[in-house]
Parts: C-alpha cells; structure tokens; sequence
C-alpha cells in the first residue's frame, strides 16, 4: 500500500497486488471526506497527488470488493504489515465490510538463515525487473520475486 503520510492521521491512497500468476492490480483510493492529512514527503516518494486520487480513485466500497474478488481466501503477505494492515483495515471500516482474506507478515515466509538475503536480493530484483516506480503494485511485484528468488 502507498500511503498520505507517514504518521498518525495519515490514510491509504493506493492498493496494489501480485498474484501468483504474476500479474499485476493496482487501485488508487479515493479519500473519505475525514481523511485529510496530506504529507508531501511521501507525495514525492510515490508520486501521486491528491487531486489524482479525486479524479481516478476508486471509493473504499469499490475497494473492498475488488479485493475480496481478487483475494478470496487467500493469505496476502506484505513486507510492512503493521503499516499495511492497518491501513487495510481502515478501508473496510470505513466501507462497514470485512476482507475475505488474510493479510500476513512477509517475515513469516523467511528462515533465521535467509533473513540476511532480504535487502541484496531486493536490490538485484530491483534492477533486473527495472521497477523504479515506488508504487503499490511494482512493490508487490518486487516482492513475490524477492520470495521466489530466495526460496529457488
């Protein structure tokens, strides 16, 4: 997830995940009228502006249920879960639903002895995959390949 800052009051501005297919999704949120912070640190890191996610962002219901559709059933892993659930979770509050699927720590996929591995194996997916965007979905695409190349 990409957020509007990096602190408290900050809220989900983008969505993006990589099935195991490899394929790609990625949903820009439309803020809630209470949703105001705006931090424009974190708007140069991901590149995105309010005003686009007026324009282009999809409303938390429609969020929900475009991830439920994508995700039913399955565990989802993020690589900064405390942050990413929290913002899930701010989601379905906000649309009264609950996700279908379960949102885990990436951590949990790694032994004590590829811990190490992480950031030089990032590094090198970065590179190769050419994804320079810091956005949601090439995150999630970053990451799925970090797991296969670790674990291969």
């Amino acid at each position: 997830m990409e957020a509007s800052g990096f602190g408290k009051g900050s809220y989900p501005i983008e969505v993006g995940v990589c099935l195991s297919d490899s394929s790609t999704h990625c949903f820009l949120i439309r803020p809630e009228q209470n949703w105001v912070h705006w931090d424009k640190e974190a708007e140069k890191i991901h590149g995105i502006n309010r005003d686009i996610l007026f324009e282009k962002g999809l409303s938390v219901n429609e969020i929900c249920i475009r991830l439920n559709d994508l995700l039913k059933d399955e565990v989802v892993y993020s690589d900064a879960w405390s942050f990413d659930n929290t913002w899930l979770w701010k989601i379905y509050e906000e649309a009264e639903a609950y996700p279908n699927f379960k949102l885990d720590t990436f951590r949990k996929l790694l032994t004590e002895e590829e811990v190490p591995y992480w950031q030089e194996t990032r590094q090198e997916v970065i590179a190769d995959l050419n994804l320079v965007r810091h956005r949601a979905s090439a995150d999630a695409r970053i990451l799925q390949e970090i797991y296969r190349r670790i674990k291969a």
